[in-house]
């Protein structure tokens, strides 16, 4: 379905850090930072009209015979035919009625049935007949069973989609109430001039305004069309609340108990008991962890987990799993209520790591907690991890989230899969679950934390392009170096955004803080609309294309109607990914380096060289920064953004052109929401190839090994400026081409063409 989980960036940084800490001058600041439905599962359906119940497709469900608890099946040869008469004489003149009488399946026999709709959600008549003879059933009830399970499943999905067409609506609503105050100002509060460069010959405010309307009125007859299908009066299984229905006021997980089988009580024991088992997975040493001599990676022995923690060893039959599990520690600058604020939030959580998080959405609230510091909360999560590059599958987790106050400065942040929640919101995926998994939180001087982060994953087992095998099957494309990494740049690129002393050397080109704030705005922008546009998440539609140079390139396109972050049009993403053996490091340094930009930039090859205008650094760092560049040629000058940042996992460099007139007006502190951008860029990673080394010493420089960067290329290009028009190939290839190119100009330069 079309639900955008994606909330795009607003176009405004939140004030994420509210600390007058922050206004301390950037040189001091490091200085202390250290290293639904058990009503559904009796119904009786006809075989044609289980597509009324939902969309969803029945033929991947899997759902594990554990969890479907006794079941109750019936049929015309269960029903008795005549009755007893009323005995108390207010019978409708002495007519007798007929009792139903239900069968209820054992055990062993829900089993053998779950056991065929694993494999087949839609058993022939070959294989019901089989199956009643071996249960003892008759073929009735056994299609009974297996259309009201199929029913049973569309229910519980209509519900989760209902609970994210309520979050679209409501990011909707902000949207639209944002444009409408846009319109209401006519000028920037900093300058005082026009906020809009726009061409006047493109829409008008008032009628971007009608498109977002007509966007909102479409989502909600989309949304009135699923509600619809419930009772009226009852409201949908997943609401959780309504005014003056005490029914409805209570948390929408207890209408699921009838299927998940599970009370709140239960749940907050579970939680309670992976808290436990998370604090000492951060603490523990040795035997539990072993840190590798070679890597200097922390390695968790199995053995030894199972037998602290009594965990029985799947041998259920179940599909093969692998186990991911990681502990990293760091130090993060940001006040310890607004980072427990950032994981509970869920908006604020998916921003916070924008390479790794494609969707999420808060299902379900189990708990408030208390207020303000949420301590006690306890809320069911979705999340879709990617990786920036479409030849990964993502990896979708249901998980509840918990949120504890251990001491006065420290705080748990405990995330653990449920079996039967899991299993039964959306068993069509494919499998992810978390062990207790999640960080300690201690709060240290001057605005500092120190983070525990325990990333514990069991996957199902699926195939994974080879050139990224290896950095998935080690764990470290969604292991907890990576959420560290992610969170210490986060929070460093924020701290500089609100810093108010800053270095001239810094802000170069920029005359005022205003200025240099509209910039990083706009590069934060660009940077999560290329990172939404480069996964494999199920926004986009990726198609194989072959290249000329033999590498692999996946294409998919969009049409932006009314986003007036993004031209308007038919908008091209093609995508490649190859591996260099090139340290990443040394690879970054190439690609943001504008006096070599002219080695691989088409574009900017055969011009004069290209010279920055502007320089705003945004972490420690000096990768981690904004330039604004100038491209000039004989008959023209572009200019270009661009947003570099590196960390201990992963790199990127992403830039887009932009209207001259308009960054101007950025640069003077205006309003960049209005600049309609389109990222381009690299995603540089480690290869994951960890060598053994040659020689054994203590000596970090003789023993460190660097294997090669996978590097994944992205570029976006406005094939039309209809939404209305249809993509051509000449467009298809013209990107084709420019990639291809590229990367061979990449190799060429990087004298790397044989690897």
């Amino acid at each position: 379905m079309g639900v955008d989980m994606s909330n795009h960036p607003a176009s405004r940084t939140k004030d994420f850090f509210a600390s007058p800490a922050l206004s301390l001058s950037l040189a001091g600041i490091f200085r202390d930072g250290g290293a639904a439905a058990a009503a559904a599962e009796n119904m009786e359906v006809e075989e044609g009209d289980e597509g009324s119940v939902g969309g969803r497709r029945d033929d991947t469900v899997e759902i594990s015979s554990e969890n479907s608890g006794p079941a109750r099946s019936r049929s015309e040869d269960e029903f008795d035919g005549e009755g007893e008469g009323d005995e108390d004489g207010e019978g409708d003149k002495g007519k007798k009625k007929k009792r139903k009488k239900y069968h209820r399946h054992t055990a062993e026999q829900i089993r053998e049935m779950e056991a065929l709709f694993k494999e087949s959600p839609h058993p022939d008549e070959k294989q019901r007949q089989q199956l009643s003879k071996q249960l003892g059933l008759a073929p009735r009830q056994v299609k009974f069973w297996f259309q009201n399970r199929r029913t049973q499943i569309k229910a519980i999905q209509e519900r989760h989609e209902n609970s994210l067409l309520k979050s679209e609506m409501e990011k909707l609503r902000d949207e639209n109430k944002a444009m409408r105050e846009t319109v209401k100002k006519s000028c920037c509060p900093n300058c005082g001039s026009a906020t809009s460069s726009r061409d006047p010959v493109m829409t008008t405010e008032e009628q971007q305004l009608r498109i977002e309307n007509a966007r909102l009125k479409a989502e909600v007859d989309k949304l009135r069309s699923v509600i619809g299908k419930y009772p009226p009066g009852t409201g949908s299984p997943s609401s959780s609340c309504s005014a003056g229905n005490d029914h409805e006021n209570r948390s929408s997980l207890e209408f699921y108990t009838g299927i998940f089988g599970l009370e709140k009580s239960r749940i907050m024991e579970i939680v309670n008991q992976a808290t436990e088992e998370l604090k000492k997975m951060a603490t523990a040493g040795e035997p539990l962890w072993i840190r590798s001599v070679e890597t200097g990676r922390e390695i968790l022995n199995y053995d030894e987990y199972m037998k602290e923690f009594s965990v029985e060893n799947p041998g259920d039959g179940r599909p093969k799993r692998s186990i991911e599990a990681s502990r990293e520690t760091g130090v993060v600058f940001v006040d310890l209520p607004r980072l427990v604020q950032s994981f509970m939030d869920v908006n604020q959580w998916k921003e916070m790591f924008p390479c790794t998080i494609s969707k999420a959405a808060t299902v379900d609230v189990i708990c408030n907690g208390e207020s303000p510091n949420r301590n006690g909360a306890v809320q069911l999560m979705f999340a879709e991890l990617q990786m920036l590059t479409p030849m990964v599958p993502t990896r979708e987790v249901y998980f509840v989230r918990f949120c504890k106050q251990l001491s006065t400065d420290q705080w748990a942040i405990v995330d653990v899969s449920i079996d039967k929640v899991e299993d039964n919101i959306d068993a069509s995926l494919v499998k992810c679950r978390k062990r207790p998994s999640g960080c300690i939180i201690e709060d240290k001087s001057n605005g500092h934390c120190k983070v525990i982060w325990v990333e514990h994953l069991e996957c199902q087992k699926s195939t994974v392009h080879a050139m990224f095998r290896q950095i998935v099957n080690t764990g470290l494309a969604f292991g907890a170096k990576h959420w560290m990494a992610t969170l210490q740049l986060q929070c460093e690129r924020l701290v500089f955004f609100m810093a108010t002393n800053v270095p001239t050397k810094d802000s170069s080109g920029v005359a005022t803080l205003a200025g240099r704030k509209s910039i990083l705005k706009l590069a934060q922008r660009m940077t999560w609309s290329f990172c939404r546009a480069l996964g494999a998440s199920s926004f986009n539609s990726w198609t194989k294309v072959a290249s000329k140079t033999g590498d692999d390139i996946r294409v998919a396109s969009r049409k932006n109607l009314n986003d007036p972050g993004e031209p308007q049009g038919v908008i091209l993403c093609a995508v490649s990914s190859v591996w260099l053996p090139v340290a990443p490091h040394v690879l970054f340094d190439f690609l943001r380096d504008e006096a070599r930009r002219s080695e691989w930039d088409i574009m900017s090859s055969g011009g004069g060289p290209v010279q920055s205008i502007a320089n705003l650094a945004k972490g420690q760092d000096r990768g981690n920064a904004v330039t604004v560049q100038t491209m000039k040629s004989k008959d023209s000058s572009l200019w270009v953004v661009q947003d570099t940042c590196t960390n201990a996992y992963e790199s990127m460099v992403v830039y887009a052109p932009v209207d001259i007139a308009g960054m101007q007006s950025v640069m003077t502190g205006c309003d960049s929401g209005s600049i309609a951008i389109l990222p381009s860029g690299f995603s540089i990673l480690p290869d994951g190839v960890e060598s053994r080394p040659l020689v054994i010493t203590s000596r970090p420089e003789e023993k460190s090994t660097e294997g090669g960067s996978l590097l994944t290329i992205a570029i976006q290009a406005l094939t039309n400026n209809s939404p209305t028009a249809k993509l051509t190939m000449e467009s298809v290839e013209s990107v084709n081409t420019l990639i291809s190119c590229t990367l061979q100009n990449i190799k060429t330069s990087l004298q790397c063409e044989d690897g």
